[in-house]
């Protein structure tokens, strides 16, 4: 089987680059390498949702599924350092790196650690759940996430994605209205959509 940045052991041969982005106004160190999603640079769906991510108002933590190397659960946990922020990813070398670059960049209220999706996710009660969903491992295997996210959801809280329009964002509105009875086009940029469901 060829290497996805969805495999949970990438073979591809370890090819480290460190380099500088800005994200939520903060200036953060990325240690990343092959096998992990977006290598080069902070792709531009997930620095939409980083960037325009509102932290709701129910207290709780925050869950970034789907972490790679880190940048969207690394800027929302500088963002909001009194929050809990769990991320989560199956690829064993984008956690590695996430870790790397927790620390590299002194952000502290983070939790890193493997699951699939969310099976391995014991905490409930998020406030906000944030994904960048892999499109490529197939529309069932997305919906059933969505499903998870809203069981693992406090009432109020609010899950967040990013989607091509082409890659599906028609179905994933259809899919979240049905789980959630609502969904919210927060951005709508360069046929990236950002979608925002509030769980009642």
């Amino acid at each position: 089987m060829s290497d996805h940045y969805y495999s949970k052991n990438p073979t591809v041969k370890s090819d480290p680059k460190d380099w500088l982005t800005v994200l939520r106004g903060k200036t953060l160190r990325f240690k990343t390498d092959a096998g992990v999603f977006s290598k080069g640079e902070v792709d531009f769906g997930s620095r939409l949702l980083a960037e325009s991510f509102v932290a709701p108002e129910p207290e709780g933590a925050i869950l970034d599924v789907g972490c790679g190397y880190g940048p969207i659960g690394l800027s929302i946990g500088a963002s909001f350092p009194e929050r809990n922020v769990h991320m989560v990813d199956v690829n064993e070398r984008a956690l590695a790196l996430a870790a790397h670059n927790a620390k590299q960049n002194d952000i502290a209220n983070v939790v890193i650690y493997p699951s699939d999706a969310l099976s391995a996710v014991e905490a409930e009660g998020f406030a906000a759940i944030l994904t960048n969903p892999p499109i490529r491992a197939g529309k069932e295997t997305v919906f059933n996430f969505y499903a998870g996210a809203f069981a693992k959801l406090r009432v109020g809280g609010e899950l967040w994605v990013v989607i091509q329009k082409k890659q599906g964002a028609p179905s994933t509105m259809d899919r979240l209205t049905e789980l959630f009875g609502n969904v919210e086009t927060v951005v709508k940029k360069k046929g990236y959509f950002i979608l925002k469901a509030q769980k009642s």
